[in-house]
């Protein structure tokens, strides 16, 4: 029997499609696209749906490029309490993600290219939906990072300015500018002073109460590292991007380093601020960096409306209820979010804070730029047939039961958001449809570089 022309055709009245030349530049079109072995093939105004295996009529949803997190704590290998790759990613196709971005902290560190590689074929045979890892960078490992960072997978390398999860520490100019001057991948920071957050700790100790997460972080342990970072990858002549930045100091500061350094935000740091969450969740608010006061949102949402965001990630980084109920500062720090960081940010577009086209900048189209990930970021021909098809409209409920992470809560229990994503499709296969996993383990691939 002759096979289709097509294995998949998606029809459509709202398509987010970026031209090939220049994908930053987004247009919403009516159109059918027509998929073949993982790849789309064709974008006409209309396909004949005989000519495809199959045809799914997406009209009046949204399709959007395949949506990427691109900072997660899968927690694999080290901590199956907590996640692996196998929960994490399950949550990722739930929550309408194409592809994530795993961190280096996990037990042990990917800090070597035998423990990267051992990671990248253990996790690939647990993940529903396509991936890459971070290498992490150490005091000592310099010399072996240009090696690591030309592994399959790797999206790039991981520095941790403060302590955070794991045991993962560059702190001191010397050893950054070592990391700095070796290779050519994207570097990503966590930017605290570890320095400042040794000399107010007691802070944190006296008050024994997550309430004082943002006193003892402060606004200088931030700025003071993202200042110092700058610096230093100006000498080297590498360009840097910025995890996580929470402070109104830093943005007045970054919007002017466009040059050399890139800058992430978080969903949760513009859906809550202390101390009102701190009085609501206690220690599952708790995160690094804080979570801090509403001036600082107020500048992180007119960073994203001004232009000085370049990507929204999740942060993604589990601990369980038990290992969340200890005394602070003992309790961890870290938020469950890859299953509802789309779901959140649809939200924050139907309250006006973006639109859909800059959604796609943030979570798809510069993330995969930035990262010079090949085949994903944008609709248009010859990319791989990776989508996030969504329902703007949908009201819907995060719940806790929901929650595919091992982790098993969410700090947005309870809270009704306005936009859901309703299919999943990965290289053109659905991987989630109407809230139900479709793909097996093992289906997710490494991305390419």
């Amino acid at each position: 029997m002759d096979s289709k022309k097509y294995d998949l055709i998606i029809r459509t009245d709202k398509a987010y499609l970026s031209s090939a030349t220049n994908p930053k530049d987004i247009t919403v079109r009516s159109c059918d696209i027509g998929i073949k072995s993982g790849k789309i093939v064709e974008i006409k105004d209309q396909l004949d749906p005989a000519t495809a295996d199959k045809f799914y009529d997406a009209t009046g949803k949204q399709v959007l490029p395949g949506l990427i997190d691109s900072q997660v704590h899968f927690r694999d290998p080290g901590s199956p309490q907590k996640e692996d790759f196998g929960s994490g990613s399950k949550g990722a196709i739930l929550g309408g993600v194409t592809a994530v971005f795993d961190m280096p902290n996990t037990k042990p560190n990917t800090s070597t290219v035998e423990r990267f590689n051992e990671k990248r074929e253990t996790v690939a045979k647990k993940t529903f939906c396509d991936f890459a890892l971070f290498a992490g960078a150490t005091n000592d490992n310099s010399k072996e990072l240009p090696e690591i960072e030309n592994l399959p997978g790797c999206c790039g390398i991981k520095i941790f300015m403060g302590s955070s999860t794991g045991d993962l520490l560059v702190s001191e100019d010397q050893y950054l500018a070592n990391v700095l001057r070796a290779g050519k991948k994207m570097i990503s920071v966590h930017c605290e002073d570890e320095a400042t957050l040794e000399a107010r700790k007691s802070i944190a100790i006296e008050k024994a109460n997550p309430i004082a997460h943002p006193e003892w972080r402060n606004e200088e342990s931030a700025l003071k590292a993202t200042q110092r970072i700058v610096s230093l990858a100006r000498e080297a002549g590498r360009r840097i991007h910025t995890l996580h930045i929470t402070t109104k100091q830093e943005m007045e500061f970054l919007k002017d380093c466009k040059d050399i350094a890139t800058v992430e935000i978080l969903p949760q740091h513009l859906y809550f601020h202390a101390p009102d969450c701190y009085e609501q969740l206690g220690s599952l608010a708790q995160m690094n960096p804080p979570i801090r006061g509403i001036e600082h949102q107020e500048a992180l949402k007119q960073a994203l409306i001004d232009g000085i965001v370049d990507v929204v990630a999740s942060d993604h980084a589990p601990h369980t209820l038990e290992e969340k109920s200890r005394t602070y500062p003992e309790c961890p720090s870290g938020l469950v979010g890859v299953q509802t960081i789309v779901p959140l940010m649809l939200n924050f577009v139907n309250q006006g804070l973006l639109n859909l086209e800059k959604l796609c900048l943030l979570m798809s189209v510069n993330p995969a730029q930035i990262f010079k990930a090949k085949g994903k970021g944008g609709i248009f021909i010859g990319q791989d047939a990776d989508f996030t098809i969504v329902d703007i409209n949908k009201k819907q409920t995060v719940s806790n039961k929901d929650i595919a992470s091992r982790a098993g809560w969410s700090p947005y229990d309870g809270h009704e958001f306005t936009g859901w994503p309703v299919a999943t499709i990965i290289r053109g296969v659905f991987a989630m449809e109407n809230g139900q996993a479709l793909v097996e383990p093992g289906f997710g691939q490494p991305l390419q570089f």
